[in-house]
């Protein structure tokens, strides 16, 4: 078997994660038209199945687009004045990034790439500025580590600011509980946790921040959340949709709301903790090189970040696993050779985990 000939349950990359077929063959059914009657019954049979996903009674918006597209609509349509921006790691350095290329004024509140940011440092720094939002990353898929999102939107509302939750790697394998922890906005995208082709982005806003959306300026065009909000309450999209990717929402998304979030954030955290405990045994028997390197307890349980020793580079481990017919990733940015990532989401299981984590262990066992 080869890395190109995959069999389902080998494919364990930190997304895009695996697909199931029947997923991936509803794509397949006759286009319609997105301002028709069936595709708004398509629309709000998504609706039905995000909403217990998100934990909202808000309506989900869904854009034809990579997760980027609304960190950019977040970010366009938030109130004016300076972001702060929670930086840990590869991606939450680019939801910073986005930050600036939309003219916005910014700051950074940066830790080490592996770490999160703690509740008193965010604190501190909403006390020494004055902030209109702040930015953060809920999952870290470049170093594994989870933030806390519900006590951070907290310390943002308190100081007035609203806060933007990017959960990519979080919703639908990670607890977000949007309404009760009152969260002002987050979004994630369709080829992580949720198990789906790439190309969709979901997101939730509160109604306050949508109104207050109306009032700001150069909030753009195509990702103009005001525009969602208005033609999600008519079942429709603001632009063309990518309606076979709806096809594949439908059939994915009511399965994941039938599981169930609680089954599915336990299935979730086994998986992590049987990844964890397997590292700890590298540790043991190979030395302190290996190691996870999020700490204990903000670890997020859908993707681990490991460490490696020097003596070989991950790419060399990615290659050979590969060979033996299993696609995990490398680290990323600055990580991306002295670190390894397994992504455990989606439609995984414990069983076909324990299978992949097996073949990883043969060729460490063979590189080290």
């Amino acid at each position: 078997m080869t890395a190109t000939l995959l069999t389902q349950g080998t494919f364990f990359f930190p997304g895009p994660t695996e697909v199931r077929a029947e997923v991936l063959a509803a794509m397949t059914r006759p286009l319609i038209a997105h301002r028709g009657k069936a595709f708004e019954a398509l629309f709000a049979s998504i609706q039905a199945s995000l909403k217990p996903i998100f934990r909202t009674t808000r309506p989900v918006y869904v854009s034809s687009s990579s997760a980027t597209g609304l960190m950019e609509a977040a970010v366009r349509c938030a109130p004016e004045g300076r972001v702060l921006s929670i930086v840990n790691g590869a991606f939450s350095a680019r939801f910073s990034a986005i930050v600036k290329a939309c003219g916005r004024e910014s700051d950074v509140l940066e830790v080490p790439y592996g770490e999160i940011a703690t509740l008193d440092q965010v604190s501190d720094a909403l006390g020494k500025q004055r902030y209109a939002a702040v930015t953060v990353v809920h999952s870290e898929t470049s170093t594994g580590a989870l933030q806390d999102v519900r006590g951070i939107t907290r310390l943002a509302r308190d100081a007035g600011a609203v806060c933007l939750v990017d959960s990519v790697t979080g919703i639908g394998g990670v607890q977000l509980e949007f309404d009760e922890w009152e969260l002002d906005f987050a979004l994630t995208g369709s080829q992580k946790a949720l198990a789906l082709p790439p190309g969709l982005a979901f997101a939730a806003a509160t109604p306050a921040f949508i109104e207050s959306a109306r009032g700001t300026a150069r909030r753009g065009l195509y990702f103009d959340l005001v525009e969602f909000d208005a033609y999600g309450a008519k079942n429709q999209t603001p632009n063309t949709p990518a309606i076979n990717l709806f096809y594949a929402a439908e059939l994915q998304l009511a399965a994941i709301a039938a599981e169930g979030m609680a089954a599915r954030w336990a299935r979730h955290r086994r998986m992590a903790e049987m990844t964890w405990a397997w590292v700890d045994g590298l540790r043991a028997t190979y030395g302190d090189a290996f190691g996870v390197l999020a700490r204990e307890g903000s670890r997020t349980p859908t993707v681990t970040s490991i460490t490696i020793p020097p003596a070989f580079a991950a790419s060399t481990l990615v290659k050979a696993v590969a060979d033996r017919g299993f696609t995990i990733g490398n680290g990323y940015g600055k990580n991306r050779e002295t670190t390894f990532r397994i992504g455990h989401m989606g439609d995984h299981t414990p069983e076909r985990l324990a299978k992949c984590l097996e073949v990883c262990g043969e060729v460490i066992g063979g590189l080290v």
